[in-house]
């Protein structure tokens, strides 16, 4: 059987701008989201998942704007996630534009909302987020508030139960590697996989093409999320400084430096990459 495998960018958005740290921590901001859309779009990106990182801080999704702006030039689906505590959050969120909306925090509060919600809106639009951090006595839990609060939850029986809840898909985010470029956690996310029959998106860690064609041999595995891979790429190209100032933590856009322990590469790149060494099982959507 042939399963098809998704590269995803993931744009995480502070206020107005897209932003990126390590282990979800010390953002920097990139410049504006929007503008990384489109280019992904035209570099063959499959879909894109749309963050907001300080939404659960406020209490509001603050995307729908930025959303509604990238539906009517980008045409592939898009899940957007932060904030989200109601089935009216999540129709105002289709509204905008989206195709999926990705939930962590409130799935965790009140697992009742993704039973509900998959009826509503159908399992497919459900995506449940999953924040992991390994434990010192190697257990790993799922995390909330960008890997700020332990919920307590093994990560296997989380997703298992999200699955039997009605949730239609999984995005898993290794906390301990992401933004560090030291790739993908390939043993947690086949276990995870074995668990559950429902798609599952990697994401955290992926610093070079290598780290892409390595999760390619995961079985089952729907995609692989990146993220400074993507935008260092973009930045090298289109890098904007004007108008930035009073954005926050602008130092890495002033100084374009890009993180040593990851490599750059363009989508339409990967691709072609991925194609010429690929497994004869996957094929790139």
């Amino acid at each position: 059987m042939t399963v098809a495998f998704r590269v995803i960018p993931k744009l995480d958005i502070k206020g107005p701008n897209l932003v990126k740290g390590v282990h979800l921590e010390g953002l920097r901001v990139l410049g504006k989201p929007e503008d990384f859309a489109r280019y992904y779009y035209s570099q063959g990106a499959d879909e894109l998942i749309f963050q907001d990182v300080v939404a659960s801080l406020y209490g509001r999704n603050s995307l729908t704007e930025i959303i509604t702006k990238t539906a009517k030039e980008i045409f592939i689906p898009l899940t957007v996630g932060g904030g989200i505590k109601t089935v009216e959050d999540i129709s105002t969120i289709l509204r905008s534009g989206a195709d999926k909306v990705s939930i962590n925090t409130e799935a965790i509060n009140n697992p009742g909302l993704i039973s509900e919600a998959s009826k509503i809106f159908g399992s497919s639009t459900i995506v449940i987020s999953i924040e992991v951090i390994k434990q010192d006595n190697g257990e790993y839990l799922a995390f909330t508030d960008n890997g700020r609060n332990e919920t307590g939850k093994s990560v296997f029986e989380w997703a298992k139960e999200v699955q039997d809840l009605g949730a239609g898909e999984i995005l898993l985010t290794n906390v301990d590697n992401e933004g560090t470029g030291k790739g993908i956690n390939c043993e947690l996310v086949e276990k995870i996989i074995s668990n559950v029959s429902i798609p599952v998106i990697a994401h955290g860690g992926i610093g070079s093409k290598e780290d892409f064609l390595e999760c390619m041999d995961i079985e089952n595995l729907s995609g692989v999320s990146g993220a400074s891979i993507f935008h260092y790429d973009f930045i090298k190209t289109n890098r904007k400084l004007d108008g930035y100032d009073d954005e926050g933590n602008t130092e890495f856009l002033k100084s374009q430096k890009a993180s040593s322990s990851i490599d750059s590469i363009g989508i339409r790149d990967l691709k072609n990459f991925l194609t010429h060494n690929k497994s004869d099982l996957r094929d790139l959507r």
